[in-house]
């Protein structure tokens, strides 16, 4: 039995365009803002949403993709794990940001609006999670993160 799992699965929409850029080092990265919204019934009967925002990163070849191929209101599925680094603002105050490393992206819109319907799938077949270690963010990019 496994001592600790550390997995994230998400389906929802886009919030806006994917951001793809190069990190200094040459590497992809694509950030992603997704909404998912839960819809229940409160104590009155009436019914009710509440919708949760998740910043969504992915490198390499899936950012790639992911910025080629998505677009604000693309309906997606995410699998990844939940990553939290912390950066130095302007003023040298130290923040802390919890990001999906994406591991698995399934793109469940049509394919380029073509009529093509079914979902496509970028990401490799077995997922290996150790290889997110690696990638240090922090260092990667010096934006600061729009909250």
């Amino acid at each position: 039995m496994a001592r600790s799992l550390n997995r994230v699965t998400l389906l929802g929409n886009l919030g806006r365009d994917p951001e793809l850029r190069s990190t200094p080092q040459g590497s992809q990265v694509c950030t992603l803002n997704l909404a998912t919204t839960e819809k229940y019934k409160d104590k009155s009967g009436n019914w009710q949403e509440n919708t949760d925002w998740h910043r969504i990163v992915f490198w390499d070849k899936s950012a790639e993709i992911a910025g080629k191929y998505l677009k604000k209101g693309s309906k997606i599925m995410v699998e990844g794990k939940l990553k939290t680094r912390s950066y130095e603002d302007q003023s040298g105050t130290t923040k802390y940001i919890t990001e999906v490393l994406g591991r698995e992206l399934f793109m469940l819109d049509s394919a380029g609006g073509s009529g093509n319907s079914g979902p496509s799938h970028a990401g490799e077949s077995s997922p290996n999670y150790d290889s997110f270690d690696d990638k240090d963010t922090s260092d990667d990019f010096d934006d600061d993160v729009p909250f």
